[in-house]
């Protein structure tokens, strides 16, 4: 608690001179309202839980715990727990699993176009697939970390548009489907450039901050897409209304992100 003291000298001349005093002691009183439903010692054991198996939902905890204690105890009561404790509900980050070898060739990738100049990069065509679904993901669940986290290991689960001229290198991510005698018949029959590319490295692709942007603007859409017609059209306008800005920013970003990958030898980055 802060209090102000505030002191007038009588002689005109004098100024104003104001004090502060801290007071850092207090006491507490007894709260008042209904008491805690979980004791000091069951707190640690809530918080425990949820690192040990970080998909476990906060209604999967209370029931363990509750059978544990014999005492009731509400999944909210459990999400403000874990709350206390510094862990929160969020998205897993989805990534490939990374061998040693993929780690070394990525750094070796990395090496050779870190230096590449802005234009060097807008000459690139990135690809990639991405799924848009009518109905929501029911397989999409939560798990619980802390803040800043996003990229620890316990915390990862494994899984165009732009300035096209005449001269542009294509970029695909090596699967197998890419590396058939169709498509490489194909490229060649189109004089088209094939970009060499590290194998799993889908967070080196910003064409996948593209496919986050677009499903986000259809799930803030007042009236979401109904029919699989209605969704190419809602894709169609939403992919017209991205602004070149966005695009620009996404491919200048390539040379922050080999830094990265580089200071974390080969490993996962945050894009």
């Amino acid at each position: 608690m802060l209090f102000w003291s505030y002191s007038v000298n009588p002689r005109p001349h004098y100024p104003l001179v104001v004090t502060g005093v801290n007071f850092l002691s207090y006491v507490r009183g007894r709260r008042s309202g209904r008491p805690r439903r979980t004791t000091p010692e069951v707190e640690p054991y809530i918080v425990l839980q949820a690192r040990r198996n970080r998909r476990q939902t906060a209604g999967e905890i209370a029931r363990h715990t509750t059978q544990e204690t014999g005492r009731p105890i509400s999944r909210f009561t459990v999400a403000r727990r874990l709350h206390g404790g510094g862990l929160f509900a969020r998205r897993p980050v989805r990534c490939v699993p990374l061998t040693p070898d993929h780690r070394r060739r990525r750094c070796l990738w990395f090496r050779e176009h870190r230096n590449w100049r802005d234009n060097e990069w807008g000459r690139v065509l990135f690809t990639d697939e991405s799924r848009f679904s009518l109905s929501s993901d029911s397989h999409r669940f939560l798990i619980w970390r802390e803040r800043g986290s996003c990229n620890h290991s316990s915390n990862i689960i494994e899984r165009d548009r732009g300035a096209m001229g005449l001269q542009f290198l294509f970029m695909d991510d090596n699967a197998p489907y890419h590396r058939t005698v169709a498509a490489k018949q194909l490229l060649q029959s189109e004089d088209i450039e094939r970009m060499d590319w590290p194998a799993r490295s889908p967070d080196l692709n910003p064409i996948e901050n593209v496919w986050d942007f677009l499903g986000r603007r259809l799930a803030a859409r007042t009236l979401p897409p109904v029919t699989i017609r209605e969704l190419r059209l809602a894709l169609q306008d939403e992919w017209a209304a991205m602004s070149q800005q966005l695009i620009d920013t996404l491919i200048l970003s390539m040379g922050r992100r080999c830094e990265t990958c580089l200071a974390v030898r080969g490993d996962h980055i945050p894009y």
